[in-house]
Parts: structure tokens; sequence; C-alpha cells
């Protein structure tokens, strides 16, 4: 049994004053994630600041038509929210696919952001993982790579991030809201979360000790007709095996604009930019859809187990644009 300290934080500010001067303090939300790797031995903070407390927790229309939401909102309480059904249903709906109705409960959108990959080898002590121990290799090289990286890796790790939240946010352009000791600034989410790099150890672009505040999601008016789909093991809860987010703007016969984000295959959520490109102002046909996505996915590198995430993104990518057209054809 690791004993550790516990504070709660009433002020944004001096939270993040506590956790920088205490190199192995941890802020604490729902403690979905985090409490399980304090039981794995994962991680081993001696200082909790519990952040539950402070004013993070609404959801705030803005007057542009944005959406600010508190990083202490519940993911059960986003995912019913009123604005994020009529406007974003692809965030409501990763939300929902997310996980149990018991974690939703007590997860938060910071924490949400901030989940830390479901690698096998990452929390299990007794393997190397340059994640948790840097230098010491990655064991999923050449171990059970299923469940794991196919875009963006690097031979220092090919974990996947886990968020199905992140996934939707992403293709959304959200902008992640932080207060460092520094001061506050605002992240893309797109480059919120880093690729593996020589350092998978750093996760987010956030400086040591940031705390975060809330995310803003911009206005999208045909982010009314978007999708978000997960294809997992099993259906009562289980993480990706792959998912993708969708937003489609037609003109006739035309894809005017396209929003896509791939989940399940990266280090972070994927914008797939590339097959965005590659659909403006295409014809919205199954043909044109295969093609953009398949040049997107020219860049995978699979592993030795996991080579069916390919035709797995593609097919449920492609579905999925085909379904949102016909919707917008009734």
């Amino acid at each position: 049994m690791r004993g550790f300290r516990y504070q709660r934080a009433t002020d944004p500010a001096d939270a993040v004053r506590t956790v920088a001067g205490e190199p192995d303090a941890a802020y604490l939300g729902g403690g979905t994630n985090l409490v399980d790797l304090m039981k794995l031995n994962v991680q081993r903070p001696r200082l909790l600041v519990d952040v539950t407390q402070l004013p993070l927790g609404s959801v705030e229309p803005l007057p542009d038509g944005a959406l600010r939401i508190g990083a202490t909102v519940r993911n059960a309480d986003l995912a019913a929210h009123p604005a994020v059904r009529r406007d974003f249903p692809l965030l409501s709906r990763a939300l929902l696919a997310g996980a149990s109705g018991q974690l939703r409960n007590m997860a938060t959108v910071g924490g949400n952001l901030l989940q830390r990959t479901r690698c096998l080898y990452f929390q299990d002590v007794g393997k190397p993982c340059n994640k948790r121990d840097p230098g010491s290799g990655c064991s999923a090289l050449d171990g059970q790579n299923r469940d794991l990286a196919i875009l963006g890796w690097s031979p220092s790790c090919v974990a996947t991030h886990p968020s199905d939240m992140a996934v939707a946010l992403a293709a959304l352009d959200a902008q992640v809201e932080v207060l460092e000791p520094q001061g506050a600034r605002e992240i893309p989410l797109t480059e919120f979360h880093r690729l593996p790099g020589d350092r998978p150890d750093q996760e987010t672009t956030m400086a040591p000790a940031a705390l975060i505040t809330g995310v803003r999601v911009p206005t999208l008016p045909y982010a009314r007709r978007s999708v978000y789909r997960k294809a997992r093991d099993r259906a009562s809860f289980a993480f990706a095996a792959g998912s993708v987010a969708v937003a489609l703007d037609l003109d006739g016969a035309l894809v005017r604009e396209a929003r896509i984000a791939f989940g399940a295959v990266a280090h972070r959520p994927w914008r797939a930019r590339l097959a965005e490109e590659r659909l403006r102002g295409r014809p919205a046909t199954m043909e044109s859809f295969v093609l953009a996505v398949d040049e997107e996915l020219a860049a995978a590198r699979p592993l030795p187990h996991n080579g069916f995430k390919i035709p797995l993104i593609r097919n449920l990518t492609v579905r999925t644009l085909a379904d949102l057209v016909e919707e917008a054809t009734r």
C-alpha cells in the first residue's frame, strides 16, 4: 500500500501552483483512469489534487454558436445535453459509445482527454515500456499488438489513444483551454496529443503541471448531419478496434466539405485531412469515398497482428459517408 496526500482545490490558479510545486502530484477528476493506474502501480503520485469542486462544470452556448464545455463536466451529462444532441450528434454518440453508464457518470471531460493508453505492456510494470519507463524498450512491437497503432507510430511506441470523445472533438476542430504556470492558452485538439517519436512518455503539448479548464467547440452548421461509429469486440463495453467520426456537407450531388477523424489507429485521434481534401468538390459516391479513404490509409504501417484495421477503417468510413448521403436525400 503506497500512501499519498490528498488536497481539494478551490481555485484553478492555486491548483496549478500546487501541482507545479510537487513533482509527483496529479490532478484527480472522476478517477476512472488514474485510480486504476495507481492500483496497477503504473502511476504513483504522492499528492492528489481534487479539481472536481472547481467552477468548471458547466456547458455554455456562446454568442457565435460555439459551445464551451467545462473540464469537470461529466461525460453522461455532456452526452445528454440538448445543445450537444442537436448541434453535434457525433459528440453525443462518441460519449455514449465510450464506456459503461457507471463510468460515464463519473468520468470528466478533462480526464477523458488525458486518459492513458490501454496497451497491455504499459499496464504491466513487469514488462519494458518506453511510455512508462523511457529507454526500456517497446514490448508491443513483437508482442500482442492487435489493438495498437497502424498510423503515426515509431519504434519507441505503437500505443493508441483510447478516447472516443477526443475523436469526435478532433473532427469538430475543438480547442482545448489550458491553464499553465505561465498563463492560459488554447491548443487545437488535433495538436493537443503528441505522436510518440522518441519520447512517447510526453503525451500532450501542455506544459508540466498544466490544468485543462475547458473545451471550446466552434460552430459548424453541417455538424448536425454527423455520426460517430465504433467497431469493438463486444457491444456492451469495450475499447475500439477502430472508429470514425464524420460530418458531411453536400451541395446537391457533390461534397462541399467533410470532416473525418479515425480512432484507435494512432497515438492520438487521427484527423483524415487528406481524405477530406480528396472529397472536396467530388461526387458523393461510393467510388469517391473509397478512393479518398484509401489515399488517407496509404500511409498505414500495420503491425504483425493488426493489418485488419486497414479494411476495417476503410469500410467503416465509406459506409458512414454513404449513410449520411442517404439521410440527406430522404
